[in-house]
């Protein structure tokens, strides 16, 4: 190891403080990354060091370390250098080869790569699906003065499809002058049980789901929490335990604090009859423990006026569940009714909610769906029966909740590492998100087809996962760290060769001249393709530096006239272009700043204010008219042509055009 140029003086003062104490401590975060700065801080220390695992920084658990000092965990140690080799070799070599041979700043990584797989592989399910039409019918019945539904499930007790509207008119004209019997019921007792306290994967995926945070959020905030806040008159301290964590596992200590909090607030009937223990998967995460609320924990009613609304927020989800984990569990009450009708039989299911038990902490959106006291033999008054028409639909695109359990189910990365996965994804414009789902982008599809053919076995998911657990035997000291590089380099080696002579006969995709002229050196200027998307360079860089956005140049496309009136000046309102779209503006711009849609498309969130097309760093997007009360975004391009099925406008998305409505997509010619 070599010092990083410019830490020198930091080094020295480390040294320097080092000489004048009589001990010295290391204690940066309890996991791999973590050990690893221990180890090289060592090395530059000329005195003795001890180690202080810290999973909570509070005051006892400070106390704690500082009694119990351990030495550095070469294992550990050896596992975050394989780690850091590995994506260090993955990385350096492949990412200059796709710079090389396609565009500049493209990058290749290890894990990165094979998330972007899994989102690739996903738009290629969808794309190749083909909906089915199915129709469902559904009758609804009267008594007392419950009105309830039952689905149309078997004929002649086999299951029953129906896939055209005649098939369901012939069935219901069949049928409506029956008569109908309850013919079974069936009730039974259900019992659901709480989820352990949060890891990290978990907790950035509920953290999606209920709050609506980005991993990277999810992780900049329960890193705070950890870090320490100031509570009141109290001075900052850690919130909740180490944030980066696979461990289920809950001291002693903290099941005895929750189990005692449970009792005193809610009752012995909401206590778990015996203390839940909840196991990890491998040895290797159990000198962790799951994210939990510090103890003695702070209610997080009582200091929801000293921090952030999204720090309160994050440590309500974390505190309630784990509280929720040594809860008694929630008893409902279910019910299956079979109701015939000749050949027919209809099914309709209820259930009751009797007792919370961890859902009074941490509920669910379950609603209760009650039937009526009903009686086998009973007839029954039907009110009405319908048809409904359905189509099969593709398996959806991931969120970023979704790709986290998707990488966490198989065993690619570690949970740490999955908000940088994603945030390298979207900053290297790989995939985008529109309305909270992740597509790939074009250049995503060409990178990953690259990887692909070029590095099949690297970037298969189950070599990926199956590298990670050689990780995992490095630090529980199975594994001997030399030798899982010496057993990945010579046949990686190897694909490197083979890619360089695959990939020569790729043309590099060549800069775009334009007639614009450069205003520094005269030149021509050249569309180039950046972090975030396309700019305007000229084309004698590195002479010249010269640079702006697409649309800053004089030569833009000129305004068209219209007869229309502006409603805030009286002037003349204009078509302007910015960004690919057309929109009316004022012709007296920038005296008059006002704008209105060409197309005027509903807001399919709140459907009373209309998209309108705003701007931002990073280009251009729709947003509501309504907002703040209305915060839907989308990157789609709103055409003016409409679809011939429904006569909705079409959506443009790269070369893809769709309709939101229906069915109908086409390629952009």
């Amino acid at each position: 190891y070599v010092t990083i140029k410019g830490k020198e003086k930091t080094i020295a003062n480390i040294k320097k403080a080092s000489l004048s104490s009589s001990s010295i401590f290391l204690a940066p975060d309890p996991d791999r990354e973590g050990e690893a700065i221990s180890w090289h801080l060592a090395s530059l220390i000329e005195k003795p060091t001890s180690r202080l695992i810290l999973h909570e920084i509070t005051k006892d658990a400070i106390k704690n370390a500082l009694s119990h000092p351990v030495e550095i965990d070469k294992n550990k140690v050896d596992a975050q250098q394989a780690r850091r080799l590995l994506d260090r070799l993955v990385g350096y070599k492949i990412s200059p080869l796709l710079g090389k041979r396609v565009r500049k700043g493209l990058s290749a990584g290890r894990v990165q790569s094979v998330a972007l797989r899994l989102i690739v592989e996903r738009e290629e399910e969808i794309e190749k699906f083909k909906p089915e039409e199915y129709w469902t019918i559904t009758a609804k019945f009267k008594k007392d003065n419950f009105e309830f539904e039952a689905t149309l499930e078997k004929k002649d007790g086999k299951k029953i499809k129906i896939k055209t509207k005649e098939e369901a008119d012939k069935i219901i004209e069949e049928i409506k002058h029956k008569g109908f019997i309850v013919q079974r019921i069936e009730k039974k007792e259900r019992k659901r049980s709480p989820q352990p306290p949060f890891i990290t994967s978990k907790l950035q995926q509920e953290a999606f789901q209920r709050l609506s945070f980005s991993s990277k959020k999810t992780m900049l905030i329960a890193q705070q929490l950890y870090e320490g806040l100031g509570v009141g008159q109290e001075s900052p301290t850690g919130l909740i335990t180490y944030m980066r964590t696979d461990s289920q596992r809950v001291s002693d200590d903290a099941i005895s604090e929750i189990r005692g909090y449970i009792k005193e607030n809610f009752g012995e009937n909401y206590l778990a009859a015996h203390k839940r223990v909840y196991k990890n998967k491998n040895k290797a995460q159990d000198a962790h423990e799951a994210i939990r609320p510090t103890f003695p924990f702070h209610n997080p009613d009582d200091i929801k006026s000293y921090i952030s609304s999204e720090q309160f927020r994050l440590y309500d989800l974390i505190t309630k569940r784990a509280i929720a984990s040594q809860m008694e569990d929630a008893l409902f009450s279910t019910t299956k009714v079979e109701i015939k009708s000749g050949d027919y039989t209809f099914v309709a299911s209820g259930e009751i909610l009797k007792f919370d038990g961890f859902m009074k902490v941490y509920p669910s959106d379950d609603k209760d769906k009650i039937l009526p006291e009903l009686l086998e033999k009973e007839a029954l008054f039907l009110s009405n029966i319908s048809s409904k028409q359905h189509f099969t639909q593709p398996p959806p695109r991931f969120n970023e909740g979704t790709l986290v359990k998707a990488l966490e189910e198989n065993g690619i990365g570690r949970p740490s590492t999955y908000a940088t996965i994603i945030g390298t994804l979207l900053d290297r414009r790989y995939a985008e998100k529109r309305e909270d789902k992740l597509h790939p982008t074009e250049i995503g599809r060409v990178v990953f087809g690259l990887l692909l053919e070029n590095f099949p076995e690297l970037f298969e998911i189950k070599f990926t996962a199956k590298m990670e657990d050689d990780l995992d035997k490095i630090e529980e000291g199975g594994v001997n760290w030399k030798d899982l590089l010496n057993s990945f380099y010579p046949p990686f080696s190897n694909m490197l060769e083979n890619a360089e002579k695959n990939m020569k006969n790729i043309k590099k995709e060549k800069e775009k001249e334009t007639d614009i002229v450069c205003e520094k050196c005269g030149g021509k200027m050249v569309i180039r393709e950046g972090k975030y998307g396309e700019f305007l360079a000229c084309k004698n860089f590195p002479k010249c530096r010269n640079a702006k956005p697409i649309g800053s140049d004089k030569q833009r496309r000129k305004p068209e006239e219209t007869d229309k009136i502006c409603p805030k000046c009286n002037s003349r309102l204009v078509i302007r272009f910015a960004f690919g779209q057309k929109f009316f503006g004022c012709s007296s711009y920038p005296k008059c700043r006002y704008t209105e849609q060409l197309i005027k498309i509903t807001c399919p969130k709140c459907k009373e204010g209309i998209l309108v097309f705003r701007k931002s760093k990073r280009g251009g997007f729709y947003g509501c008219s309504k907002y703040p009360d209305c915060t839907y975004i989308t990157n789609n391009k709103f055409l003016e042509e409409k679809c011939e099925n429904c006569n909705t406008h079409l959506v443009q998305s790269g070369k893809k055009i769709f309709c939101l409505n229906c069915n109908y997509t086409k390629e952009d010619k």
